[in-house]
């Protein structure tokens, strides 16, 4: 057993050059759009919210269930990392903000950031 794992890691390790070579394009973009960051961190972050809720709520019980969670959940950290309070940025969608000045639609207000 022990032999076939270490077979398995030197097969690994004798590909990864080829491996690298395939992938150099995709691997060296970021020299080319210095804004994509090096790492997965922030995309990481943004996951994170969706599994504590999980685990804590056992899931969802229905398709749309989920899907109603992921999009207000997807609006919600859009609207933080833009400096938008979520729920002002709801009130407007739901026309229910009369006495504020409209907010922008998230896709301008990303593209403009």
């Amino acid at each position: 057993m022990l032999m076939a794992v270490g077979r398995h890691w030197a097969s690994a390790i004798a590909q990864f050059p080829a491996r690298l070579a395939r992938r150099k394009n995709e691997l060296l973009r970021v020299l080319e759009r210095p804004e994509i960051p090096l790492h997965t961190n922030a995309s990481e972050n943004d996951l994170r919210a969706c599994v504590i809720k999980r685990k804590i709520s056992g899931g969802t019980m229905s398709a749309d269930g989920r899907l109603a969670r992921d999009v207000m959940l997807g609006l919600s950290k859009t609207c933080r990392k833009l400096g938008l309070s979520f729920f002002t940025y709801l009130g407007d969608r739901l026309g229910l903000n009369t006495d504020q000045p409209k907010i922008s639609p998230l896709a301008d207000l990303i593209h403009s950031a």
